[in-house]
């Protein structure tokens, strides 16, 4: 519907229900709606109250009355609109005029603007401020005209330029007239100027008090970043000396940058992984775009960003990030500016130290957005608390300590329990809850093994935990890009927690409230570029507590970057270099201006990825330290249906999310228990809480998660419940409407599967008989009010049309034309990490470079293949048979790609090839051969190359008789898995037992091996690339090509310490 009116204008329209016969449609501008709203009688409020202010009820919104007489103590006189000023007959004493907002055509109301004129000529003036339709009548009665926009402007997010400061507000607005700038007398100036279509915003008098906009500063629903202009109109009746305004030189006193050095963040560890990748790659683009030379320091070969490339860096230095290292690429390369905040908490802490010895100072490098200085405030909680004091915020109870003593005295000044953290740690490094002396003692210890100083902090588990990702530029224009909202209370550190963009169990109020502390704390700070707030709000009241600010470029940051559409990376470089957010343009739509914050018309889960158990000794249980090694993102229409999404892009032997079934359910400890613990699989435990008859009261008791978030699960469980019921397939295909109303909810087809009775692809069958299939809808940052130009997409079933054209008609022979689907690695875990991402982009660059359309499918938030820039068309969505299938057949798609994104790609292989994809490159019968443990040990034998000698998994008393003939120790081996997951040395029968369980449950119905493991052997690996050209069913030739050899866990240009010949028998 937006779409419509975007492109035809504003229509009438009309409510249809079925059974009862339509209504006529109802012409609103044929009607004089402003007399329908306005009072009919004088009304005043705060009598007594100075000063006087006559308000023109032009449809008044209440929270104006509110703003005047509670906020400003004014004694304000509503009259109708069409109340005489000149005859004032009710004798009213007034010192200014306000003119409200109101529907409807502004030269329909003739009497009211003969009343401004009336005022307007009146010595000495009175002051005048008009609002929305009061901006129009004060133009018309200067002799100004005005015009029907073609749908107006409406909505909370409206970009506005104060034409006096150039300073841009985020503004509320709702109107479909406008003020025709050109047609403003001599006296009358523009007072504001929208920054997306540059219609008239807001009008001013050369040298009398009267002034106008055409939004609501005082709107009730927020946002209240202008509410000043009632201040100054209030000044204005008061006879106050109004301020002079001037534009600030220093905002345009901008540094010319020649060369700027970009400190990378280093090999990935936890807390700080690929979504520093995608920051620099972002960043990187932006310096090129400038015109800036640009060195990078990045050991991380895996990375994106070292690689060369047209929009690469200059020079790439594979250097340790530390202090030392980094001083020796400044003094050769002697850079003129240097970006700390694009690496991570290792960048930040080496930019400091830089900063701290006087290195930047000596070598005239400057540091580049947010100063060394403000970094540290944000870092030190003491400096931090006092910053927030000078502004009336609060941080939660917190304390310093430098040994046992101080920590101790700390909390129990605070009182137990209290949360222990290292300062200037990473990813919560360090940290823990203790709830006494001697548990403060043992968590101390261990972070003073990481910092020289803790923090005692007060424990708010419980309360609700919330983020807001702010901007600001040098010319102090401030925006909120995103707002998340934890699925888990506080107390679990936000990089294992469940996160939801934009937050639903917020209050407007609430909301806003939160925002506009977020702009007021960047801007007392400082903070040039971006940077991430995190809130502590307590679920019972409006109490809310700051818990930190990350004055850099963060986890979240990469996570609110996709879940919006808006690059943050790429603007808060631009920003650093000195530029402004209105002049940056949207990088989506091309049009409108980066000073805006985005519209939502969807909801994005993000859920942490977990490899615990691939780890001895290591618990389950989440607290304040990060465990989790990667994420997932997924977009839909509704809760329900990114819950489902997720839990499949998290876990692929998952259908959804699932209670009793989804075998993640420990039946040695009380489900209770479960809930009440968080651990990486509590999720799953309350989900089988709801399937055994539990209600969302007493799984909230147990949780303290938001009931709102249980209800839906709850929703999802009935769901399941009901479904169940349902006798076979036919039965099923009978209800089309029930169908739909699963595919809504984020039910895949193989979940449907196992409820019914039946297979995947006789669900899809019958599903796509039915015509039901999903739609593509675009992420376009303001919910389709402007043309996107960006190919960013996600599929759902909630939605009556494509946002994109799909399946064009093209010649089966042009490959190119119809392009190549590119499966990325999914969440990042151990053994599937950055390079698969690099794997990827590479692919995908060189088919775009080689005139093929690239389509990525890809649902990690972290990585460069996410990036809409990056590919043709981007679809951020899961790598599942059901999903690549659906994608495959909109597209209409020449093949798919399924070798450069790690072992979830791979797998997908034979199911999809048996479904008619073509797989582009090495065939899946052929993936199969070289994945399945036992046909490629076969294939050895049967080419008599030499191997350990193997047997496959039948029965568990066959693998110990094979054991036993062989000798211990001997190797397990699942196939179709990546890094080693179950795979195990057994040295002994009880070892072997065991093992070949677990290999087992993670194999599923793939063949286990078991090998004999030689002992004190050396490991060799060998790389290749191989072109098999095919003619009349003959292999003619066979290309081939040493990339790489390497031997044991390091790289190395040739394996040391190994026989001559060996390279060339292997070979």
């Amino acid at each position: 519907l937006t779409k419509k009116i975007r492109d035809a204008g504003a229509f009438l329209g009309r409510v249809e229900l079925e059974g009862l016969p339509a209504i006529p449609y109802n012409d609103p501008n044929k009607r004089n709606l402003v007399a329908e709203v306005s009072t009919k009688t004088t009304k005043v409020y705060g009598a007594g109250q100075s000063p006087k202010i006559i308000a023109y009820d032009c449809g008044m919104k209440f929270n104006i009355i509110r703003y005047f007489v509670n906020d400003h103590k004014v004694q304000l006189t509503v009259v109708p609109f069409d109340y005489d000023l000149e005859k004032n007959e009710d004798n009213i004493d007034w010192d200014g005029l306000f003119l409200s907002n109101g529907p409807g055509d502004p030269t329909l109301m003739n009497k009211t603007v003969k009343s401004i004129q009336y005022a307007m000529g009146l010595e000495p003036a009175k002051p005048i401020f008009g609002i929305c339709l009061g901006n129009q009548l004060l133009s018309l009665a200067a002799g100004a005209k005005t015009y029907k926009m073609k749908y107006g402007n409406r909505g909370m997010n409206q970009p506005c330029i104060d034409l006096r400061t150039s300073r841009c507000y985020i503004t509320p607005q709702n109107h479909g007239f406008a003020v025709d700038t050109d047609s403003l007398p001599d006296t009358f100036k523009p007072f504001f100027l929208n920054a997306n279509d540059l219609t008239n915003e807001g009008v001013i008098h050369t040298h009398k008090p009267f002034f106008s906009v055409q939004f609501h500063p005082e709107a009730s629903g927020g946002p209240m970043d202008t509410a000043f202009l009632f201040e100054k109109f209030i000044g204005n009746v008061k006879g106050e000396v109004e301020r002079l305004t001037l534009l600030n030189p220093m905002q345009y006193d901008r540094n010319i940058y020649k060369k700027v050095l970009l400190i990378g963040s280093g090999g990935l560890s936890i807390g700080q992984a690929g979504e520093f990748d995608y920051s620099g790659s972002q960043c990187i683009k932006a310096l090129k775009e400038e015109g800036i030379e640009t060195v990078l320091i990045n050991p991380n070969i895996a990375t994106v960003q070292t690689s060369p490339s047209a929009t690469g860096a200059d020079r790439v230095y594979f250097l340790p990030i530390r202090a030392a290292q980094v001083l020796e690429v400044i003094k050769k390369e002697r850079p003129d500016g240097i970006i700390v905040s694009m690496g991570g908490q290792t960048a930040l802490n080496v930019g400091i130290e830089l900063f701290n010895n006087g290195d930047l100072e000596r070598e005239n490098v400057k540091v580049l957005g947010t100063q060394i200085p403000v970094i540290e405030a944000t870092e030190d909680r003491e400096i931090f608390a006092e910053k927030l004091k000078e502004i009336d915020e609060t941080i939660a109870l917190s304390y310093p300590a430098v040994n046992l003593e101080e920590a101790k005295e700390a909390a129990n000044k605070i009182g137990y329990p209290v949360l222990i953290r290292a300062a200037f740690a990473l990813g919560g490094l360090g940290s823990g809850f203790a709830a006494n002396d001697q548990e403060l003692v043992d968590l101390a210890k261990k972070a003073f093994v990481t910092s020289d100083q803790i923090l005692i902090d007060q424990d708010l588990r419980g309360w609700k935990e919330l983020e807001y990702e702010v901007v600001r530029d040098c010319r102090d224009n401030c925006i909120t890009v995103c707002n998340m909202e934890n699925f888990d209370p506080l107390g679990i550190h936000t990089g294992d927690s469940i996160v939801v963009a934009p937050s639903q169990t917020l209050s407007n109020a609430e909301y806003f409230m939160l925002r506009r502390t977020a702009i007021k704390v960047v801007r007392h700070l400082g903070i040039v570029g971006e940077c991430n707030i995190q809130y502590a709000l307590n679920p019972n009241s409006m109490q809310y507590c700051i818990i930190e600010v990350n004055a850099r470029l963060s986890r979240s940051s990469a996570l609110a970057s996709k879940a919006t559409g808006y690059p943050l990376a790429y603007v808060a470089t631009k920003l650093s270099l000195g530029k402004d957010l209105v002049s940056i343009r949207n990088s989506v739509t091309k049009t409108t201006t980066a000073c805006f914050e985005p519209s939502l018309d969807y909801c994005v889960l993000k859920m942490p990825r977990w490899d615990l158990k691939k780890f001895n000794r290591v618990g389950k249980e989440l607290g304040s330290s990060m465990l989790s090694v990667g994420e997932v993102m997924a977009i839909g229409r509704n809760f329900e249906e990114v819950m489902q999404k997720a839990c499949r892009m998290i876990n692929q032997a998952l259908p959804g999310i699932e209670g009793e079934s989804s075998n993640l359910i420990d039946e040695h400890i009380p489900l209770e228990t479960q809930m009440t613990k968080a651990t990486d699989t509590r999720l799953f435990a309350v989900q089988t809480a709801f399937e055994r008859g539990y209600t969302v009261q007493k799984v909230h008791d147990l949780t303290k998660i938001d009931k709102w978030f249980l209800s839906k699960l709850k929703n999802i469980s009935n769901m399941k419940a009901a479904t169940s019921k349902i006798k076979g397939l036919p039965a099923l295909t009978a209800q089309p409407s029930t169908i739909k109303a699963l595919k809504v909810n984020g039910f895949s087809d193989r979940q449907i599967a196992n409820y019914v009775g039946s297979d995947e692809i006789s669900v899809r069958n019958a599903r796509l008989a039915l015509n039901i299939r999903p739609c593509v809808k675009q992420i376009d940052t303001l919910a389709a009010e402007f043309p996107a130009q960006t190919n960013y997409l996600y599929v759902t079933y909630s939605g009556s049309e494509n946002d994109v054209d799909i399946a064009p008609e093209i010649d089966d022979r042009d490959l190119k034309a119809k392009g190549a689907v590119v499966l990325g690695c999914g969440a990042y875990c151990i053994g599937s990490s950055v390079e698969f991402d690099w794997c990827a982009v590479s692919a995908v660059r060189q088919l775009r470079k080689d005139g093929y359309k690239a389509i990525v499918v890809n649902y990690n938030p972290e990585t460069v293949s996410t990036d809409y820039d990056e590919s043709d068309r981007l679809y951020f969505e899961e790598l599942s048979l059901e999903r690549v299938l659906d994608i495959y057949q909109l597209e209409g798609a020449g093949g798919v790609i399924v070798s450069v994104g790690g072992q979830i790609p791979n797998n997908l292989s034979t199911p999809l090839s048996n479904n008619g994809v073509n797989i582009m490159g090495t065939q899946a019968k052929d993936i199969d051969r070289a994945e399945d443990r036992e046909v490629f040990s076969d294939m050895l034998d049967k080419l008599d190359i030499d191997q350990p000698k193997w047997s496959v998994l039948k029965t568990m008393s066959e693998a110990t008789t094979f054991a036993n003939k062989v000798g211990f120790p001997v190797l397990v081996r699942p196939s179709f898995v990546l890094s080693g997951a179950a795979m195990r040395v057994c040295t002994d029968e009880s070892q072997l037992t065991n093992f070949l369980a677990q290999a087992a449950d993670v194999a599923g119905d793939k063949p286990v091996v078991v090998t004999k493991f030689i002992l004190n052997a050396k490991e060799i690996e060998f790389d290749g690339v191989a072109q098999v050209r095919h003619h009349e069913g003959e292999v003619q030739r066979i290309q081939y090509s040493t990339l790489q050899f390497s031997w044991a866990s390091s790289l190395l240009k040739l394996p040391h310490n190994s026989n001559p010949s060996t390279p060339i028998f292997t070979r």
